[in-house]
């Protein structure tokens, strides 16, 4: 979930409240808070617990708490604080500009996992972290420690994270690329969680039904009509989660611009983010 800023830049925890109960109401079955999208390098610690307390306890549908930075006590130190919040669960990435070693990132998630007795999911993204989570060690993770639990894969090799869910059967892989959700599905990932479904929860509930009910063609034909979508939540001339704001923006909800070094959306972007929500809307008709 995108983190809502007022005109001032400072934390809008009613306008989360308000934006976490309308995501419930249009598909997701979960939210992440302050995670990537949520520009959770940007909060302070107080603000990001403040954050997390204030949305977990205004839905019903779990929420999992982002917690984690490069630093590793840090990182320790807010999942231990988060813990103690009505929250399902704790995402953790992997260490990112300090390129640490395999070893060095197996230790990290050892020691969050062991400052919270709440699952655990493993966040691989490689393209921001500037490290790979090598595949044998988050299938040793997964059957070492008893509360890492769930991947969010956005490392973007579907026939590598088949793989891992082979050698690890109880691990509960989600995509985080939403443009791989249909082709991590069909290697035994069990949902997305993902950056477009602030506006296309709908959609992706209607994929996720399809293809449980063994409808290929009609899951193909769902992703389809969200490529577009997938394509504009994030690029280099207005990465994530500008594009989010952008739309959400559009759909009424306050908010407001993303912090530096996102910084303000460029003029094109909401004009761009009405034209994405039509056509989706077009076809969904």
């Amino acid at each position: 979930m995108v983190t809502p800023f007022d005109a001032d830049g400072a934390l809008d925890l009613d306008a989360a409240v308000a934006l976490a109960h309308w995501l419930q109401e249009h598909g997701n079955d979960g939210l992440v808070i302050a995670g990537t999208t949520g520009e959770a390098p940007t909060l302070s610690d107080d603000e990001q617990l403040s954050l997390i307390a204030a949305v977990a306890e205004a839905v019903t549908i779990p929420v999992v708490a982002g917690t984690t930075t490069n630093d590793t006590a840090h990182s320790v130190e807010l999942t231990r604080r988060a813990s103690g919040l009505p929250i399902a669960g704790i995402l953790t990435q992997t260490p990112y500009y300090n390129r640490p070693s395999q070893d060095g990132i197996e230790a990290h998630f050892r020691a969050v996992a062991g400052a919270t007795d709440k699952p655990v999911v493993l966040y691989d993204i490689p393209v921001r972290s500037g490290r790979k989570i090598a595949s044998a060690r988050i299938v040793k993770l997964a059957t070492e420690v008893a509360n890492i639990v769930g991947l969010k894969d956005a490392a973007g090799n579907p026939a590598e994270t088949a793989g891992v869910i082979a050698q690890a059967p109880t691990l509960e892989v989600y995509s985080g690329d939403d443009g791989l959700t249909l082709p991590l599905m069909a290697v035994g990932a069990v949902g997305v969680i993902g950056v477009a479904t602030h506006w296309a929860g709908p959609e992706f509930q209607e994929l996720f039904s399809l293809w449980g009910k063994g409808d290929v063609a009609g899951a193909r034909a769902v992703n389809a009509r969200l490529i577009e979508s997938f394509a504009f939540e994030t690029g280099d001339d207005a990465p994530n989660p500008l594009p989010t704001k952008a739309m959400m923006r559009t759909l009424g909800h306050a908010v407001g611009q993303c912090r530096l070094p996102m910084g303000n959306a460029p003029s094109w972007l909401e004009p761009r983010a009405r034209e994405v929500w039509a056509n989706l809307r077009s076809h969904g008709s």
